[in-house]
């Protein structure tokens, strides 16, 4: 945790350009405030906090605070702040939208404030007050909750051409470690989306995926053959062979034989 003299750092999105360079205004003028990250789309956001958390040593996510806009086109401020919410250390959030509708939907994901367009001085100065009182008593970033299920539910957003879309972990045959990244393969390609391979080991257990190796993650019902080599185990997944570790190759034979999963559906 950094210092509580510390200025803190910001994401500030919104798809609109004027309020994106209100946000920007305040955040900036505020003396509290050190780095700004701005981003016009969900999409935008997560590559920019990507970018930053690689070289971010500590392993912490680029931002202490996010100001998200709710009503946003493809992946909107709730879903965005749900999927930040599940990285290792999770920046506080605060809404800043012109619909009073989602605030209960927002307090739901522990939001620490709720700002209504257009936005004041001073309530703007209150929230960050807030966000600073929080990061300098050591709550924020927050460390993610165990146990919090599978990202959004039972499905994962990616960005496929620009576009962000939900894909069902039923259609995943198997994860792939990046770093703190993950790459999710399907039958009809590949994603790479923010969340360890650690995390999805715990959270896609009851949907039928196991630990083959340290860095991969294989659902039980897309192995189509077990193959033994010179003492060497290996699953086949639909034409790829995956090499299973000597660490996790009795627990792969015990549920195969077992027949301990379901099988996903491939949509």
């Amino acid at each position: 945790m950094r210092a509580h003299t510390a200025p803190l750092r910001a994401l500030a999105v919104d798809d609109e350009e004027p309020a994106l360079a209100e946000l920007l205004y305040l955040l900036r003028e505020d003396p509290r405030v050190g780095e700004v990250v701005p981003a016009s789309t969900a999409t935008e956001a997560l590559h920019r906090l990507g970018r930053a958390g690689r070289a971010d040593p500590a392993g912490r996510d680029a931002v202490d605070v996010a100001f998200l806009d709710v009503s946003m086109p493809g992946l909107g401020g709730l879903e965005l702040a749900r999927t930040l919410g599940e990285s290792t250390a999770p920046p506080l959030i605060v809404f800043v939208t012109a619909h009073e509708d989602y605030a209960v939907r927002a307090f739901d994901l522990k939001a620490v404030d709720y700002l209504l367009k257009p936005l004041g001085k001073e309530r703007f100065a209150e929230a960050v007050r807030r966000v600073a009182e929080l990061v300098g008593a050591g709550q924020g970033p927050r460390p993610a909750s165990p146990g919090t299920g599978t990202v959004l539910g039972d499905h994962v957003p990616v960005e496929l051409g620009g576009v962000t879309r939900f894909v069902p972990v039923a259609d995943i045959a198997y994860a792939e470690a990046q770093g703190d990244y993950a790459r999710l393969h399907t039958r009809d390609g590949s994603h790479l989306v923010r969340i360890p391979l650690s995390a999805l080991a715990e959270q896609w257990r009851p949907h039928g995926f196991v630990r083959i190796h340290r860095s991969r993650l294989v659902a039980l019902g897309r192995i189509e053959e077990l193959r033994v080599d010179g003492g060497n185990l290996t699953v086949r997944v639909g034409d790829r062979l995956l090499a299973v570790s000597r660490r996790n190759a009795r627990e792969v034979r015990d549920l195969l034989a077992q027949g301990a999963y379901t099988r996903p559906h491939a949509g």
